[in-house]
């Protein structure tokens, strides 16, 4: 029988729901070295956490982090509160000898990231950003593909991540639209993730050039939270976020770059995408059709050459042997499934694990940097914010 890993995870919201359904499932589909048990779960308010936990299965509920993190029973640590607690919670976690996974982006800034950073080296510990899309198998085989040279040297990586979710005015002023809480809008909520994704797939940034733009400064205060929206009172208090970055880079191998994010594309719920140029062909990608990698090959005949559709669901494809049969395809939670197994695989085989908090300095780094640029209006090195 496998041991087991007690986990703690620290915040109850549309996170916690898919951290919960993976350390619920995971050991259901992936043979495990080591099995997480759900022990406690940590948030408020307590009638809220109380339910929450009842409905995912964790052992115990309580509303103080501090004597969660302290318990000799738990090994690991899962941070999905607000970013503004991010660095407080993984530090106390870390500094209690425990493994941490923290959601992106990492923390508020680069500051805050360095601490987390530095108290992870520290303690020797596991440490793990959430960046869950690098364990979509389509992503995953992008990986490979470039790394094993089908497309050559890259020339252009062009990424968006467009939602429309707040584009009525009416629609209240949540957490993710306060500066306090959030640090920042849809940079540092999407832009995070396509920064991971180029830094992943093509290599590090050198410099940015940027724009940020908020296009309604005042809405309805939140008299009640709902998921990823809430209920709006009669009152009404300022957005200090952006609701929409875009920005050019140039990568430290030489390809250029261009990144949008923004929650204003109509139409657009949750599209992920990138693709990815280079002299010998090309990669396209969209978390709309997350199972589809398209490719293109240069150094095919031009009688019979054009875009082709890998369907990443074979079981030779990354992570797709404890899935489904051929055909069959995976959702969204899967890739947070597939990060905890990576997880509890290095934690239980004392292995290496990424990406870690230095990838979530990293990506911060260059987030930070983009709203420099904004603000100064110039391109900013990245080496400026180290």
């Amino acid at each position: 029988m496998a041991r087991r890993i007690g986990v703690g995870m620290i915040g109850a919201g549309f996170m916690g729901k898919t951290h919960s359904n993976s350390y619920y499932k995971v050991a259901r589909f992936f043979k495990v070295d080591a099995e997480p048990e759900m022990r406690v779960l940590c948030a408020l308010p307590e009638a809220a956490v109380k339910a929450f936990a009842q409905q995912w299965c964790w052992k115990e509920w309580s509303t103080n982090y501090r004597e969660v993190v302290k318990r000799d029973d738990l090994e690991l640590i899962d941070v999905n509160t607000p970013n503004n607690l991010h660095a407080e919670v993984s530090i106390a976690a870390l500094e209690a000898g425990k493994h941490v996974i923290c959601e992106k982006p990492l923390a508020m800034n680069v500051k805050e990231c360095k601490a987390m950073v530095a108290a992870a080296k520290k303690s020797g510990k596991k440490n793990m950003v959430s960046f869950n899309y690098r364990r979509v198998p389509a992503v995953s085989l992008a990986k490979k593909m470039i790394e094993d040279g089908k497309i050559g040297k890259v020339y252009h990586v062009r990424s968006s991540y467009l939602q429309d979710w707040i584009m009525d005015p009416k629609f209240p002023r949540v957490w993710r639209l306060v500066k306090a809480i959030t640090g920042s809008g849809a940079h540092g909520d999407l832009n995070a993730h396509i920064i991971d994704l180029a830094r992943y797939l093509v290599g590090d940034f050198e410099e940015v050039v940027g724009h940020a733009e908020t296009f309604i400064h005042e809405r309805p205060l939140m008299e009640e939270s709902i998921g990823l929206t809430g209920k709006a009172g009669k009152k009404t208090g300022k957005v200090d976020v952006d609701d929409a970055v875009v920005f050019i880079a140039k990568m430290k191998n030489g390809a250029i770059g261009t990144f949008e994010a923004t929650r204003f594309a109509g139409g657009r719920r949750n599209q992920n995408q990138f693709e990815i140029n280079g002299d010998k062909g090309t990669l396209v990608w969209q978390l709309e059709r997350m199972n589809e990698l398209q490719y293109f090959s240069r150094e095919e005949c031009s009688e019979t050459q054009g875009f082709r559709t890998i369907i990443v669901t074979q079981p030779e494809h990354p992570y797709m042997h404890a899935w489904w049969p051929p055909g069959h395809i995976v959702g969204y939670e899967h890739s947070f499934i597939n990060e905890i197994y990576d997880l509890i695989q290095a934690i239980a085989n004392d292995k290496p694990i990424t990406p870690t908090f230095e990838d979530g300095l990293r990506c911060q780094e260059v987030l930070d940097a983009v709203l420099k640029s904004a603000g100064e209006r110039r391109w900013v090195k990245i080496s400026e914010m180290k």
